[in-house]
């Protein structure tokens, strides 16, 4: 067999393992196609046995027994480290009653994780602890600066209002919290808008995505159930960008009829492409006016493609979801219609490597090449 027979043989492999595809081939603009491993998936899974002593009220909890998922990736040295959302057992046994803390865990493969005991970002008696208790900090994602920072968007979760907040490191091990992104825009306006899902736009730069300026300024998108998106000098201050009426922008919206016709959510950092902006988000299918292929209310993938010079105005945009439940991890926990939340997304020895949660329970990951 030739080389180039063998690639196209591959490649039909690749395809016919790849779950999210539902008839359409993806544009060529789009990242993957993607492919899940059997061996080692889920790659991070609960423990009941993880303790922690907790400074909200000098108690031991096992902080990641309930479910281990959503999670944000970065190369760091030789390995792949994870920032996951953990869940402790506490609250009522339904979604959103528990209380949140990201752990870490690191992999030389980016299959197989080792994980620290205890986790690294928590609800603490700081000034954040009026936004972050008792919910906890949650769907982390997180890129490089120039400058060997880590900033980190996550969501402060109080059982209030959700607020996307940013955090720094220069470890991935110690964090300094800097509350919600959008406090300093108009004396608080957007204090009480709920928000979440920040996904930094980034540039590859060989295994690492570094956030890069467009026009002088930082982007973010973020939100859900429509993305926003939100400029910054600083990575840490975040400003929403605004219509004509003074109201945050929407960039992407759900589409009657698809497979994110219910909502749609900024996912991992988006990448600088040489054709275009590219943003993976997750999408929820509508029960009414969805797509009959796929369940209500499921989660799967999609990928949008932005102007490089202009964040803002969307170009295309695939019909087709590129990754989605298939799997019984993905279909069986908390969310039993099924999920494949993407959030983390690593370019690691001449593959991407896509992390994502799976039925709000277990971490997953998915390969493609690059």
């Amino acid at each position: 067999m030739t080389t180039t027979s063998l690639r196209a043989a591959l490649a039909i492999v690749v395809l016919a393992a790849l779950p999210g595809v539902l008839g359409a081939q993806s544009p060529a603009w789009t990242l993957g196609p993607f492919a899940k491993p059997r061996a080692g998936n889920p790659v991070i899974v609960p423990d009941p046995r993880s303790s922690f002593r907790s400074p909200m009220g000098d108690t031991l909890v096992h902080w990641e027994e309930y479910a281990t998922f959503n999670p944000a990736a970065v190369v760091r040295g030789d390995s792949v480290y994870l920032l996951y959302r953990a869940e402790d057992a506490s609250g009522a046994l339904k979604i959103g009653a528990h209380t949140s803390r990201l752990g870490l865990a690191s992999s030389a493969d980016g299959i197989h994780f080792t994980r620290r005991p205890a986790p690294v970002l928590y609800p603490d008696r700081d000034a954040q602890q009026g936004n972050e208790w008792p919910g906890g900090v949650e769907d982390p994602r997180v890129v490089e600066t120039g400058d060997g920072r880590y900033v980190l968007t996550y969501t402060q979760w109080n059982r209030d209002i959700p607020r996307l907040a940013v955090a720094t490191s220069t470890d991935l091990v110690a964090w300094t919290k800097h509350g919600p992104a959008f406090a300093s825009v108009d004396s608080g306006k957007y204090l009480r808008m709920e928000s979440k899902s920040g996904a930094i736009l980034c540039r590859v730069a060989g295994d690492h995505l570094v956030a890069t300026k467009v026009n002088g300024k930082y982007w973010m998108y973020f939100n859900v159930p429509n993305v926003l998106v939100a400029t910054s000098d600083d990575l840490v201050h975040w400003t929403p960008v605004e219509d004509d009426d003074g109201r945050p922008l929407r960039v992407l919206s759900p589409r009657p009829g698809y497979f994110d016709s219910w909502l749609v959510e900024g996912g991992p950092p988006a990448i600088l492409t040489a054709r275009g902006i590219v943003l993976l988000y997750n999408a929820g299918n509508a029960r009414a006016n969805g797509d009959p292929r796929l369940p209500a209310h499921v989660y799967t993938g999609g990928q949008a493609l932005f102007d490089r010079a202009n964040p803002v105005r969307l170009i295309a945009r695939a019909s087709e979801p590129f990754i989605r439940p298939t799997e019984p991890y993905e279909r069986s926990g908390q969310y039993v219609e099924g999920t494949t939340f993407v959030e983390g997304l690593v370019p690691f020895r001449g593959r991407w490597l896509l992390y994502y949660g799976t039925a709000d329970s277990r971490v997953g990951v998915a390969v493609a090449g690059r």
